[in-house]
């Protein structure tokens, strides 16, 4: 069993992630979030909206419909060009995505190729169905967007949205003016999107309903000079750049003012971001050797963009995905809708010049990163007797659990007593069944920090145990700094040094 294998049966067990409606015959691609889950997905996106938006000036969020019309959908490009290649089998009827079919099987990139291309390679290379060895057919494009009708006679066209940016840019202007903004401004979103995918798979790593977060930073395109840049010109990143992709090579680390100077990024903008991202990924426990951004290809890379980088994370059994796109989108969508809309989306400059912002988006994807993060917080360990999660602190689902050592002399009501206060200001679980050595596993399988227990010594002294899930060392602390401590913790500082 691989460890993704693992980690999906854990979530199963403990509730943290599961199949939609999993009583019925399920459709693939769906998935809920249990108890566990919801806390674990909701504090990483606060995670998020500390450090790319509350830390950033004039940026503000919205919440955008995640129905839109025909009409937002044909102007931005989706409904025409929002495909992916596909083959069937002739046998089975069983259907796959053709370029990842072929390369898994031959190894080789083959994003960006045509039909025609693809449908030679799955020939020459001999490529037959996976689940029955039939034919695989000709190549042939597959519309990956949800449609639906709107109003109660039909009629009228609508999609749920396959991205989470269109709403910006469609209320770009509303919001630029109701919140007297001036550029560089960013708008930011966290919200649902949807896409029909052909085989879902790999747990969270390709579903078909999932959630983005992401910034739309519109500046001028007459200065795209970001005022951030300087405090991070130094930090280094990971980078596959286009050069040694095509020479099969390796990413390597360099200093994102570096790359800028050798035009490798194409603004400060796209630098400000991939910096902040790689810092960001590695404080989720993520090590810094399986993250790396890939300058994606010509081929791939779409026609209006002036560059995207994509940054990945390695899931070892199944390799580098995409869990970031970083793109320089220019004024592209700003001017389709100005055109489809017959709307002037352009704005003043304090010279009462009129421009159509440039955006830089980084769009990040919520259930990638969580499995980004469950993979690489994930520990085997056979010393204790049980695997666990070494989430870090903000965004575990719970900063710590309340045991009684015993359930009898009062020992019990202590300890509700202590969890009754806390959980007025943390996230904290309670839990008096079984052994307290089950007690620990149990809290440490789903990454709870601490745990403390309550003894006979807390009857006579208002003290109790904290134990640290990463040491399992326990110090004494008095129930009166419990609150100090886990505000502390939450900071990042470590148990035992208090």
């Amino acid at each position: 069993m691989s460890k993704l294998d693992e980690i999906q049966k854990i979530c199963l067990n403990r509730g943290i992630v599961f199949p939609t409606a999993e009583i019925y015959p399920t459709i693939s691609g769906f998935w809920d979030y249990g108890p566990i889950g919801t806390l674990l997905k909701r504090k990483f996106i606060e995670y998020w909206r500390k450090t790319f938006i509350k830390s950033l000036d004039n940026v503000f969020e919205i919440d955008g419909s995640t129905i839109l019309s025909e009409k937002v959908l044909k102007a931005s490009g989706h409904v025409d060009s929002f495909v992916d290649p596909i083959t069937q089998c002739d046998k089975c009827k069983s259907l796959f995505r053709a370029d990842h079919i072929i390369e898994e099987k031959t190894g080789n990139f083959v994003e960006g190729k045509s039909n025609e291309e693809l449908t030679k390679i799955i020939r020459d290379a001999k490529l037959v169905c996976p689940n029955c060895k039939g034919k695989l057919s000709d190549v042939r494009v597959f519309h990956l967007m949800l449609k639906t009708e709107i109003s109660s006679v039909g009629g009228q066209v609508g999609y749920l949205r396959p991205e989470s940016a269109q709403n910006v840019f469609t209320s770009f202007q509303r919001v630029f003016r109701s919140t007297r903004a001036k550029l560089p401004m960013g708008v930011a979103q966290v919200g649902h999107a949807y896409r029909n995918e052909i085989s879902p798979r790999n747990f969270l790593i390709r579903v078909r309903e999932f959630n983005q977060m992401e910034v739309e930073m519109f500046f001028d395109p007459n200065n795209d000079k970001c005022p951030l840049f300087d405090q991070v010109k130094d930090k280094e990143i990971m980078l596959f750049t286009r050069e040694d992709q095509q020479k099969k090579g390796k990413s390597i680390k360099i200093k994102v003012g570096d790359a800028l100077k050798k035009k490798i990024l194409p603004n400060e903008w796209i630098g400000f971001f991939l910096a902040k991202e790689f810092e960001f990924y590695k404080s989720l426990g993520i090590p810094e050797s399986h993250l790396r951004f890939r300058h994606m290809l010509p081929e791939e890379t779409p026609h209006y963009s002036g560059g995207n980088f994509d940054l990945e994370i390695d899931f070892e059994d199944i390799g580098w995905k995409e869990t970031v796109g970083n793109a320089y989108r220019t004024d592209y969508d700003l001017i389709k809708h100005s055109k489809h809309a017959n709307t002037d989306l352009s704005v003043a400059l304090d010279n009462g010049t009129k421009v159509i912002p440039h955006v830089v988006e980084p769009s990040f994807g919520v259930e990638r990163t969580i499995t980004g993060v469950l993979l690489h917080c994930f520990v085997e360990d056979k010393e204790r007797g049980w695997n666990w999660f070494k989430f870090p602190a903000n965004i575990s689902p719970y900063i710590a659990s309340v045991f009684p050592l015993v359930n009898k002399d009062e020992i019990p009501e202590k300890s509700r007593e202590i969890f009754e206060i806390l959980k007025k200001d943390f996230d904290v679980l309670y839990d008096e069944s079984g052994s307290i050595g089950k007690r620990y596993a149990r809290a440490d399988e789903i990454g709870i920090v601490v745990n403390i227990t309550c003894d006979y010594d807390t009857l006579k002294d208002d003290t109790v145990t904290i134990r640290d899930r990463n040491t399992t060392k326990q110090i004494r602390v008095k129930i009166k700094d419990l609150k100090n401590i886990l505000s502390e913790l939450l900071e990042g500082k470590k148990l035992g040094t208090f």
